[in-house]
């Protein structure tokens, strides 16, 4: 025991001093060492090798996130981060056969919940109380057969650290790091969660991201300020939809809902692993085989169809919460495969990187009309158009009309003056120190190498993407800024300080 303990101490003491040892590895080292293979079920692994402690990172990325959810059950794909670690019909149960019969017992007392729920008015106040009395009697029973946290226990208990999930637009991803002699472990309990997956406590977690949306959403007026930017600045496109979810679609998803998503989104072939640590790829190879093999081959689903119209004028959305005044400002954008994205990411260094930036600088430093400014590009996805979008947080005594203003003249000026080559070569070398930063972490690469691998087809392009922002150049940056940041392309979102009734 004292020894198992010591290695775990160990474990743990590499986690946080080997990014420094990975960080003398160039560009070409490391994509020279990554090995990639697809199982003939189509789910893709890109394993990079590094032996300067005994550590792997694992990253699993399913290509479907808020985006691929339609009206009625948006939040779906955020409920599967929290049913990530239930288990499986061997996990998290100590007899699934019962357990089975108990969930059928807790989706048919939901149903009848629910359809008393949907009469007119609301349904009948008594019927209502019995039938939630019959529902929490229902997961009672069920519950009675949970281990909880089991599966977070067996990961823990090998040695595992950081074990989460995420939900984004465009992608579900679970990752965590463990020991590497622990590497089959990973290999045996993720391909089960994939394989044979259990929902349970389904409506509970349900409840939890009700209140997630509560937090995130209604009681923060930023959040609240950004969803309805999202809402006004898209039409079609289901990137204006809450990733959260509607809060009528959470209270009506059904376990039913849930295991039609995972089958039509959580199969193989839309599925990719990073690996990256102290580990052999030949045996990789063996293990992915003899585990993730056993998924079956389905085919991908279809990409979102559709379109979001070009915007023909400015929209405007304004809020009014007990909050700072803050001004936020978008502008629609292709998506990550575009020929300029570079470009795209060039001015967003230029404009919104730290306090050397231009908006920082302006609006902060020398105007002092916000407290905080920045931006970042690609929001709220990567894989089908964004949108740019920039803000102030505005400063006491100052207005969002004066931000507002102020922050068009700095987007102004890339139309109208070319940047400086110091300004370019300040955007290169963010790039690289962002990216050897980046390369320095075995979980920042695992999950990189994924995203990039999902989003654009290639894992590679996160390292050409260096390339390509040191070729961008001045008249780049003002033909793309000429072409997107116009009047008719904006959207903007004002949140504005309510004032206190007064008191009685």
């Amino acid at each position: 025991m004292a020894f198992h303990r010591w290695r775990l101490h160990l474990y743990v003491a590499f986690l946080v001093t080997a990014p420094g040892l990975f960080a003398q590895d160039t560009l070409q080292q490391i994509m020279g060492r990554v090995n990639e293979f697809t199982l003939d079920n189509g789910l893709k692994f890109i394993v990079l090798e590094r032996h300067q402690a005994p550590v792997v990172s694992v990253y699993t990325l399913v290509d479907a996130g808020s985006a691929q959810e339609s009206k009625g059950i948006t939040g779906l794909a955020h409920m599967f981060e929290h049913m990530a670690f239930k288990g499986t019909t061997t996990i998290g149960t100590t007899n699934y056969a019962e357990e089975k019969n108990s969930l059928d017992r807790v989706d048919q007392a939901f149903l009848a919940l629910q359809k008393e729920r949907s009469k007119s008015g609301g349904g009948n106040a008594a019927e209502l109380d019995r039938l939630k009395k019959d529902l929490d009697a229902a997961e009672a029973g069920a519950a009675k057969f949970v281990v909880p946290n089991e599966f977070a226990q067996m990961v823990s208990r090998a040695g595992g650290r950081g074990l989460n999930a995420s939900t984004g637009m465009d992608k579900t991803d679970y990752y965590y790091s463990l020991p590497s002699n622990a590497i089959e472990l990973w290999f045996h309990t993720e391909s089960d969660r994939f394989l044979n997956p259990v929902l349970r406590e389904f409506y509970k977690e349900a409840g939890v991201v009700r209140e997630e949306r509560r937090m995130r959403i209604e009681s923060a007026p930023i959040g609240r300020l950004l969803d309805e930017f999202l809402g006004v600045a898209y039409r079609a496109h289901p990137y204006g939809e809450p990733g959260v979810g509607h809060m009528s679609d959470l209270e009506n998803l059904t376990r039913k809902d849930a295991q039609a998503f995972f089958d039509k989104y959580y199969t193989a072939s839309n599925m990719t692993i990073g690996i990256v640590g102290d580990v052999d790829t030949n045996q990789i190879k063996q293990l992915a085989q003899l585990y993730f093999g056993r998924l079956p081959k389905r085919e991908k689903a279809e990409p979102i169809r559709t379109v979001e119209p070009k915007q023909g004028s400015e929209r405007r959305v304004t809020l009014r919460a007990q909050s700072l005044p803050i001004a936020v400002m978008g502008y629609h954008k292709p998506a990550i495969t575009d020929k300029d994205n570079a470009v795209y990411e060039a001015i967003n260094s230029l404009l919104s990187s730290g306090r050397s930036s231009r908006l920082w600088d302006s609006l902060v430093t020398k105007k002092q009309i916000t407290v905080e400014a920045g931006g970042f590009t690609g929001f709220p996805g990567q894989k089908y158009p964004g949108v740019f979008v920039f803000y102030g947080v505005t400063a006491p005594g100052k207005t969002n009309a004066e931000v507002e203003k102020e922050m068009l003249a700095e987007i102004d000026r890339l139309k109208t003056e070319l940047v400086t080559a110091e300004e370019l070569d300040g955007v290169r070398n963010r790039a690289r120190a962002s990216l050897l930063s980046l390369m320095s972490s075995n979980p920042s690469m695992a999950g990189q190498m994924a995203q990039w691998q999902a989003l654009t087809g290639d894992w590679r392009n996160l390292f050409r993407h260096l390339d390509q922002i040191s070729k961008v150049t001045a008249d780049d940056i003002q033909r793309v800024a000429k072409a997107t940041f116009i009047d008719s392309n904006r959207t903007v979102a004002l949140l504005e300080p309510q004032q206190r009734p007064p008191a009685r």
